[in-house]
């Protein structure tokens, strides 16, 4: 027997960033949005943990216990006084080191995996502790929809979602290390006073209403001035959605992926064809938000 999951990526449409705490992290407003870009965790019983990928840049994937969907399946072990005992395939089509949470969306849908697997009937309140405990992005990883995070990011508020977001996503031609960026933010606001990061009204407001519109205006990543320091290209890459017709042009996240939202689905495809040409990215997809969050398939 073995148990197949489905999980989302994820764009953030505002990500406020506070200062550097005394443990290192930062606190967050993290509006994320999930979207229609899939990696599928399937776990079959086995001797051992082993953890095995395939799919584009399914080399970048560790497949020892660093990656998070052997933690995940450690963590769920450890709770209910079993061994790990369990094959995790990861079929990867989240962008590797992208800034959608593909690595999060694998430690979600294995530990939703291993939880129908092995029968534990863990609760969903434990669960997100222990999404929690393995990351700041994997909760929502396992909620989807829309949410607001808050703390690190782990602390959800499921938002209302009106209608349909239509994005097109490049994929850059390296990665982007998330524990780089933060540095690099905290390097360009050295001396600076960093406010504490709040929700966006006008944010929450334009997903409640499904307006692509009113979204793309309210837009804002507070990482993506760090992002760009250390891969200035991206600038080249976002200033080309925009002459294609984005209604609004972003890094995603940590980066290194930009992120454009479209009108239409006819509008995102233009833009995604307009992007493949251009010669600033080295592939471009296209997505639809909300998206369900980690669902066994």
């Amino acid at each position: 027997m073995s148990v197949t999951v489905r999980v989302p990526a994820k764009v953030n449409v505002q990500l406020a960033v506070g200062a550097a705490r005394p443990d290192g992290f930062h606190d967050l407003a993290n509006v994320f949005l999930a979207v229609s870009l899939y990696d599928e965790i399937t776990a079959t019983p086995a001797d051992g943990l082993r953890v095995t990928c395939d799919g584009p840049d399914a080399d970048r994937v560790p497949l020892d216990r660093t990656n998070l969907a052997a933690r995940a399946a450690e963590a769920l072990a450890a709770r209910y006084d079993r061994a790990p005992d369990v094959h995790l395939h990861i079929a990867k089509d989240i962008p590797v080191a992208g800034g959608m949470a593909g690595g999060s969306a694998d430690g979600a849908g294995a530990l939703l995996a291993c939880d129908a697997l092995w029968g534990t009937g863990a609760r969903r309140e434990e669960l997100l502790e222990i999404c929690a405990e393995l990351g700041s992005d994997v909760p929502f990883s396992l909620v989807g929809g829309a949410a607001l995070g808050t703390g690190r990011g782990e602390r959800l508020r499921e938002l209302e979602v009106g209608g349909d977001f239509h994005w097109v996503f490049a994929l850059a031609a390296r990665g982007l290390s998330t524990p780089a960026v933060y540095r690099e933010f905290d390097r360009l606001g050295e001396g600076l006073d960093i406010p504490e990061p709040v929700a966006d009204q006008a944010v929450l407001d334009a997903l409640a209403k499904g307006d692509a519109a009113a979204l793309a205006v309210a837009l804002s990543n507070d990482l993506q001035p760090a992002a760009l320091s250390l891969f200035p290209e991206l600038s080249d890459t976002l200033a080309a959605g925009r002459a294609a017709g984005a209604l609004a042009a972003i890094v995603s996240g940590s980066g290194p992926t930009t992120a454009f939202l479209a009108t239409d689905a006819r509008s995102a495809s233009d833009i995604a064809g307009v992007l493949r040409a251009s010669g600033t990215c080295r592939d471009v997809r296209t997505a639809v938000g909300a998206a369900a969050g980690a669902t066994v398939v």
